[in-house]
This record gives structure tokens, C-alpha cells and sequence, in this order.
């Protein structure tokens, strides 16, 4: 079934609605904050504006393609099914031509403002979330959530490589914090809403393996990332005040995870679990910019 027709008049919202500004708030700190830690306190401030508008450009046409491929789909979930395309405010081929107008702005201004492996990790992202994840794996496969995860992780690095015009350690470290931070948090998000992915047809770990071994498959995820993020204290990175911050979000993270497996309510601990990822994140990157502003 196709959205197409126009049932109320289209706004400004309904096109930043599109772009999907939750996320991009967060991609975007994630950006700041790896532009920050390549910068150790030398900070070139037009090239940091112009990473924000690349990126923001180029992740905006990524989630707005997502939505453009979403759009039969996400009328069947009740969280999304009052999105400017499900509920037929606008028309699919205007939010495509969107979608593409933001993505080549975005490119642009990364290809002949910031450096081209900045540019070139933009359309990686952009291939892998819209072709690879959202087009193809995200109602045929588990591994839909790890491609997200990859795309996902691209923010940061590329605020990172930005200043340095490299893949060193610090690239790969902010990387990996990201990778291993988004199953996790989807999967908690996937229990709580289940049967709408399961109606919508999306084969998402909780709908194909069920909520036990969801529960199973997040701990390895933030075992590991608490390693990883500590990382970027030992190679120097950033100061102590970082180092505590990632250990006790870290640890409570793990600890709220295995909780998981004594709770009676799955609905109730998935969405604490989801909203303690949300603000692991947030302060995990805030508290990197502050204590590599002060090394």
C-alpha cells in the first residue's frame, strides 16, 4: 500500500519530523564531541561549523531516506504510524527528492570544507543505513541492528577525522563506544515494542529469538564497552574525571542488564533500560568534552 495522498496541509514541522531531530541531536553531541577530543584544546572553529552542517546534512538525509523506505511499514506500528508519510501529509516522491537534496548539500560541504576521508566516512554511513540496513536486512535479518550499529557509529569519527585526516586509536576507539552502545539500546526499545515490529514485519532480535535471549545478547555488548570506553583515558585522550564517569555508567548499565533476568516485568525494565542508554550516551560525551577541555 502506498501513502500518497495529502490528508492535511504539509508544515515545516513535518519536515523536520522527517529528519528524524531526536537522533540527530544526539549523532550531532557524538560529532562534537569526537571533533573536541582530536582537537585537544586546539580548537579551528570554522572547520568545527562546518563538520556540524556536513554532518547534520548528511544524517538528515539518511533518516528522511528511512523514512521515504519505512513509509508502507510504519503505518502498521502505532509509535510511527503518525509520521508525515504513514499518515499521508506528504507525498513519497517529495519526501525522496528531500532526502536527496539534503544528502548532496551534506556531501558537499564535507568533500570541499572539511577533508575526504571525513566525507567519504559520511557516504559510508549513508550506504550502509539506508541501502544496507534499512532497505535490505531490516525485514530480513538479526544482523539489521548490527549494519545500524556500524552506520550509527559514524558521527563521532567523523568530527574525529575532520582534525586529523586519519584512522588512528582515537578514531577507532569512538568508533567502537558507539558500535557496541546501539544494540543494546535498540534491543531494550525492540522488547518494549515487540509486537509492532512483529505486526510491521521486522526481523528484530526480540520478534525472531525471543525477549530471553535478547536479554542474553545485550551483555557481551556493554561488557565489552566498558573496556573500550576507558580507552581513551589510557592513551591519554581525556583526563580522570572521564575515566570515573565511563566505569560507573558502565558498571550500572551491566548491572541494570542483568537485572533483566530477575525482573516479572519485561515491559518495565526495557524501558528503564532504554532510557538509562539514552543517558549513558549524554553524559558519557558530555563529560569527553569537559575533561578533554581541561588536559
Amino acid at each position: 500500500m502506498e501513502y500518497q495522498s495529502i490528508a492535511q496541509p504539509v508544515s515545516i514541522r513535518d519536515y523536520i519530523q522527517l529528519t528524524k531531530p531526536g537522533i540527530l541531536r544526539s549523532n550531532l553531541i557524538a560529532a562534537f564531541a569526537g571533533f573536541w577530543v582530536a582537537s585537544q584544546g586546539n580548537v579551528q572553529w570554522s572547520l568545527l561549523i562546518y563538520m556540524l552542517i556536513g554532518t547534520t546534512l548528511v544524517m538528515a538525509s539518511s533518516c528522511v531516506f528511512n523514512n521515504y523506505l519505512d513509509r508502507n511499514y510504519d503505518g502498521l506500528m502505532e509509535r510511527t504510524s503518525g509520521r508525515p508519510l504513514p499518515s499521508g501529509r506528504i507525498a513519497a516522491r517529495r519526501v525522496f527528492v528531500y532526502a536527496a537534496i539534503l544528502g548532496a548539500l551534506g556531501l558537499m560541504v564535507l568533500f570541499l570544507l572539511t577533508n575526504m576521508l571525513a566525507a567519504w566516512l559520511g557516504i559510508v554511513g549513508m550506504i550502509v543505513y539506508v541501502i544496507i540496513y534499512t532497505a535490505w536486512l531490516k525485514r530480513s535479518s538479526t544482523l539489521s541492528t548490527v549494519m545500524g550499529s556500524f552506520s550509527g557509529a559514524m558521527p563521532p569519527v567523523i568530527g574525529y577525522t575532520a582534525v586529523t585526516g586519519s584512522m588512528d586509536a582515537g578514531a577507532w576507539i569512538l568508533f567502537g563506544i558507539l558500535f557496541l552502545w546501539q544494540p543494546p539500546h535498540f534491543w531494550a526499545l525492540g522488547i518494549r515494542r515487540m509486537e509492532e515490529y512483529r505486526a510491521a514485519g521486522f526481523h528484530i532480535l526480540p520478534v525472531v529469538k525471543g525477549v530471553h535471549r535478547t536479554k542474553l545478547q545485550m551483555i557481551p555488548y556493554v561488557v565489552l564497552l566498558i573496556p573500550v570506553s576507558l580507552l581513551l583515558y589510557f592513551m591519554d585522550y581525556v583526563g580522570v574525571y572521564y575515566f570515573i564517569a565511563a566505569l560507573v555508567l558502565g558498571v550500572v548499565w551491566l548491572l541494570l542488564c542483568l537485572a533483566g533476568f530477575a525482573t516479572k516485568d519485561d515491559d518495565r525494565w526495557a524501558k528503564r533500560n532504554f532510557i538509562f542508554s539514552i543517558n549513558y550516551l549524554l553524559i558519557t560525551f558530555l563529560v569527553m568534552i569537559i575533561d578533554t577541555t581541561r588536559i
